[in-house]
């Protein structure tokens, strides 16, 4: 039966073409994906604004992200079943429309409880873009050109990120920060009208499509998945388990997810089909994607508040100096997506690894008196290694997986991704508070009269303020310009701390990519090449 089905699945792709040019539709997948992504971050730099603008609180302006991403996450795998259940395009139309309405709701918004309502809906809407038009883009090209679709995807994903706190900075600085989210309108229709025209269903999907849904399942996945957002969010505010709601938010996290996935694995018709990752490659790969969410979301987060908090840059010119990473990212992708299918995607994936780990380290040896280039040349690299990851490991990870199966698969994939980014930023933000206090609590030993060069400094700034101020003024001023720049040490020895272990677990995925079957006959067995 196993043989027949298989068979029965590569005579339909061999059958089935778009009707429409394959760009045309990369085009127009794209574009939805990367509206989608952009508003991601875009937000970042603008939530003092928005905190000003709406009367609250710099802590509870941090609910623009966090409402975004917890119904974002939800929302992702089960895009497979809804994608599978409504059709490919018509599941992409609602998500778009729904997601350009959100946008201008935002815009709109004249309260604080208004806008984190419209990111849910706008978080909702857009859960389900990415893995499906990763989906449409596998099942639309040919197996010798998923190479270059995953390029046209990674574009998408990758470069509008790093573009969002750039045009964030831009918007808000120059008009207001209602723009960052009324600019999708446009976009949004666009892509509606493109979708519309030039995408189409395979045959295959809403074949044998079950329209009874698992509420039980999903309201587990939605309380396990909001429970750990929280954590994520909140946990470091308030000491993490030292405070006895995290510990519930724990509990509640993890029963959550436990009874979920015991649910999922006996249910007649799981709303997550968690049974796909059997396929060896497509666990490996959601493992791999999760760990380099860490990674990517992690210095991602930590390098724009670098430069604001020690070097002193505005968010737009923080923006200018990370954007680069942009022109690393293009230039990888194009060279990825030409040399897959000719080279074993486990080494591409491991060059990738190296090149990472070496920008990171370069990332670790900055200093207090860096030049905009010393920035630039770091990111350039950092963001060259994104193609030979994301292309490579995405083919691979789909690669044994049949077609009925793709949009389950890409959902988790993605899920994983998002998971792991926020587990990244929280974890790089709170080994930055606690490495701080640590080596602060270090270098406050040498702040004492028998440490020479401590004393010496100390006394020519007392004199030297003694002479501005008088001699009471002179020696506080002198302490606490002294005191400015322990802090300003024990902080920026912290963030090389996180930009070296982020370089570390870079390089702990190559060991898992012997994991990975990558059949050497597969491209020429079969031109689905998904066994």
């Amino acid at each position: 039966m196993a043989s027949h089905g298989t068979a029965q699945s590569g005579t339909q792709e061999n059958a089935w073409r778009p009707s429409h040019n394959v760009w045309l539709i990369a085009l127009s997948v794209m574009l939805a994906t990367f509206m989608e992504v952009l508003d991601t971050s875009v937000a970042t730099v603008s939530l003092p604004h928005i905190a000003g603008s709406l009367s609250a609180t710099r802590d509870e302006s941090t609910w623009v992200l966090t409402s975004y991403l917890i119904s974002n996450a939800i929302v992702l795998p089960l895009s497979g079943w809804l994608s599978n259940l409504m059709g490919r395009k018509r599941y992409q139309l609602w998500s778009v429309a729904i997601f350009t309405l959100a946008s201008m709701w935002c815009g709109a918004a004249n309260s604080l409880a208004m806008l984190v309502t419209a990111r849910v809906v706008q978080g909702a809407a857009g859960g389900g873009l990415q893995p499906v038009s990763q989906a449409i883009l596998l099942e639309s090209f040919p197996v010798h050109k998923r190479g270059q679709a995953m390029a046209v995807y990674g574009m998408g994903i990758i470069v509008s990120p790093l573009l969002g706190p750039l045009l964030g900075g831009w918007i808000t600085d120059n008009y207001t920060w209602r723009w960052i989210f009324y600019v999708n309108v446009p976009v949004g229709i666009l892509a509606l009208l493109m979708i519309h025209t030039f995408v189409e269903d395979p045959p295959w999907i809403g074949r044998g499509a079950d329209w009874h849904v698992d509420y039980t399942g999903f309201g587990f996945l939605a309380i396990a998945l909001t429970a750990t957002q929280v954590v994520l969010d909140k946990g470091q505010e308030s000491d993490w388990f030292g405070a006895v709601w995290v510990r519930w938010f724990v509990a509640v996290a993890i029963v959550g997810m436990i009874i979920f996935i015991v649910r999922e694995l006996r249910a007649r018709s799981p709303i997550v089909n968690l049974r796909v990752l059997a396929d060896r490659n497509l666990a490996t790969g959601t493992f791999l994607i999760g760990l380099l969410g860490i990674i990517i979301y992690g210095t991602t987060a930590i390098l724009p508040l670098f430069l604001q908090d020690l070097i002193g840059y505005t968010a737009l010119n923080s923006g200018i100096a990370v954007a680069p990473r942009g022109i690393g990212a293009i230039l990888s992708m194009i060279i990825a997506g030409r040399l897959i299918g000719k080279i074993d995607e486990r080494l591409l994936i491991a060059i990738g690894v190296v090149i990472r780990a070496v920008s990171l380290f370069m990332l670790g040896d900055l200093n207090l008196s860096l030049s905009m280039s010393t920035v630039v040349w770091p990111n350039v690299v950092n963001g060259f290694a994104n193609g030979f990851l994301f292309v490579p490991l995405t083919t691979l990870t789909v690669k044994t997986l049949p077609n009925e199966l793709m949009g389950a698969g890409t959902g988790l994939y993605n899920l994983l991704r998002n998971l792991g980014g926020s587990v990244g930023i929280s974890m790089v933000t709170t080994l930055l508070t606690r490495a701080a206090q640590a080596h602060q609590n270090m270098l406050v030993g040498n702040l004492t009269g028998s440490y020479p060069p401590y004393w010496s400094t100390l006394q020519r700034l007392q004199g030297f303020f003694a002479m501005h101020g008088g001699h009471a003024n002179g020696s506080r001023m002198a302490m606490g310009l002294m005191y400015q720049q322990l802090i300003q040490q024990s902080t920026l020895a912290s963030y090389i701390d996180d930009f070296r272990l982020l370089a570390y677990l870079s390089l702990l995925v190559i060991p898992f990519l012997i994991f990975f079957r990558n059949p050497p006959g597969s491209r020429k067995r079969r031109p689905g090449g998904m066994h």
